[in-house]
């Protein structure tokens, strides 16, 4: 590739296999499925909050009458189901699958909502994995949705490839916590998404300070944040900030995520109405 390449692959005569990415051709959904907006919600590196992230995102678009859905990308470590007390396995037919419904109507499909034992190791090599993605959107018969969340997996590898030049990404939200490591995962998320020229609606900082249950006083365990300047680097905005809240956390492991306080979530649903 060029020393000089600006991922244009229209005018290039280079032959490199970047321009091989034209030739992808965009996955159609089921043709029961109308959706009309798809969010990707993305990070540098696992354990920061992303399903989380998604899960307040879509329960933000549903309070705002919205129609929801979560594609759960996080093949090998699912955990949107059990964050929305969704216990039962998926139906389908000969041609198609459903997603299940959460008890406030977002619509939800995961690799654990379909196999028995939801403990089980999913031990599967990248194409495969990229491969069940793929039908989660072709065979999945969504219905009517506003807003789509994709809960994707860390890192740059098969999945997000996948996802970013076969799903009409129209934004990713970008999520991190206030370590030292912070500027490079963002850089990392920020740099995938100009090379696929996916817009990038902004980053929500999680587990980013605790209150203290006495005094209220704000402490930062993590350090001091530094998102704003981050953001500021990178050109994006930041969305909000999600604390440490053993609520939340109570809340997500007794399966009732949609109880969270509304002042829980980051206020970022705006801009995907604008």
């Amino acid at each position: 590739m060029s020393e000089e390449c600006t991922h244009d692959c229209s005018n290039c005569s280079q032959n490199c296999g970047e321009s091989h990415a034209n030739e992808i051709e965009m996955l159609k959904p089921h043709e029961l499925s109308h959706i009309r907006r798809v969010i990707a919600v993305v990070s540098g590196k696992g354990g920061v909050g992303k399903s989380l992230v998604t899960s307040l995102m879509a329960i933000n678009a549903t309070r705002r009458g919205h129609k929801a859905a979560i594609l759960d990308a996080d093949i090998t470590g699912p955990s949107i189901p059990k964050m929305f007390g969704i216990n039962e396995l998926a139906s389908a037919t000969e041609t198609a699958l459903f997603p299940c419904q959460s008890k406030n109507g977002v619509s939800v499909m995961s690799l654990n909502l379909l196999v028995e034992n939801q403990t089980d190791p999913v031990i599967w090599r990248g194409p495969v994995i990229a491969g069940a993605v793929s039908q989660f959107w072709t065979d999945v018969i969504w219905g009517d949705v506003d807003y789509m969340f994709v809960d994707m997996p860390p890192g740059t590898g098969d999945v997000p490839l996948t996802v970013f030049q076969q799903l009409p990404i129209e934004g990713i939200i970008i999520v991190t916590s206030p370590q030292d490591l912070v500027s490079m995962i963002v850089a990392k998320a920020v740099n995938m998404a100009k090379l696929m020229r996916i817009p990038i609606l902004g980053i929500v900082e999680n587990m980013s300070y605790i209150k203290c249950p006495d005094c209220g006083k704000q402490i930062n365990i993590f350090g001091e944040s530094h998102i704003e300047e981050i953001a500021a680097d990178n050109g994006i905005e930041v969305l909000g900030k999600i604390p440490i809240m053993p609520e939340i956390s109570a809340l997500c492991d007794e399966g009732r995520i949609e109880d969270v306080a509304q002042e829980c979530i980051p206020p970022a649903n705006s801009i995907f109405e604008e």
